[in-house]
């Protein structure tokens, strides 16, 4: 019965410590999160068909990246190039000392640098 009780008292401190709200966002700012955010999708995607088809570089995007590629993962962009796979993609981010998770934004000019240099060989 006592084990009970502390189980219930312990259950309700965590569910109290970890019980975050988001910030109340009106529907006009909402529609409009969610339109960003599909168009970015929509341009992403168009870039990882171009990376495939060759019309695009990877080099000249992590160089100088548009704003819609800067928060997308250096991993993903990676495996848009051709004769790139995963294990690929992660042996050259990890010769580069790149995590995986990293995006394009967050590269810093010698991650970059490395990277663009590794690519061009």
């Amino acid at each position: 019965m006592k084990r009970e009780g502390a189980l219930l008292e312990w259950r309700a401190m965590q569910s109290a410590k970890t019980q975050v709200q988001a910030p109340v966002r009106s529907l006009d700012q909402r529609m409009d999160a969610l339109r960003r955010a599909n168009e970015i999708r929509v341009r992403r995607a168009q870039l990882k068909k171009d990376l495939k088809n060759g019309r695009a570089r990877i080099e000249d995007i992590l160089r100088n990246p548009p704003g819609y590629v800067e928060t997308a993962k250096v991993f993903d962009m990676l495996m848009a190039v051709p004769k790139f796979g995963r294990v690929k993609a992660a042996r050259f981010l990890n010769q580069c000392r790149i995590s995986q998770s990293k995006t394009v934004g967050g590269l810093s000019d010698r991650q970059r640098t490395e990277l663009v240099g590794l690519l061009r060989r």
